[in-house]
């Protein structure tokens, strides 16, 4: 009998194979099970909207008017950010804008300077 690896997000040993999947049943991730030891180790890619990749401290500009949620104030397309943060998450850019104040972007919106 094989053993299998344990959950590389919260560790379980009760892994079970599906597919080409392994999953957890205790936090219901899956990954892939020919490259489960690479996978972890690797970090995610971040490019933005022309596919350049993006790092932190990168300057971006924006490529869309974007509306600032619980505001009438909007980021103008051309508005020049400077010094970016990567982080995880659904908006995964963290910046601050001139006369905005601090703000989370999509990289879809963005392209890099």
């Amino acid at each position: 009998m094989s053993t299998l690896p344990p959950c590389p997000k919260c560790h379980s040993e009760f892994t079970y194979e599906d597919g080409a999947m392994l999953v957890c049943p205790e936090c219901a991730h899956e990954w892939s099970a020919t490259g489960a030891a690479e996978g972890a180790d690797e970090a995610k890619v971040i490019k933005d909207a022309v596919g350049n990749v993006l790092q932190d401290g990168d300057t971006v500009s924006v490529i869309k008017d974007l509306k600032v949620k619980g505001s009438s104030l909007v980021v103008k397309v051309g508005t020049k950010v400077k010094n970016i943060r990567l982080v995880d998450g659904d908006h995964d850019i963290d910046c601050k804008i001139d006369g905005i104040g601090a703000m989370k972007l999509k990289s879809e919106f963005v392209k890099k300077v």
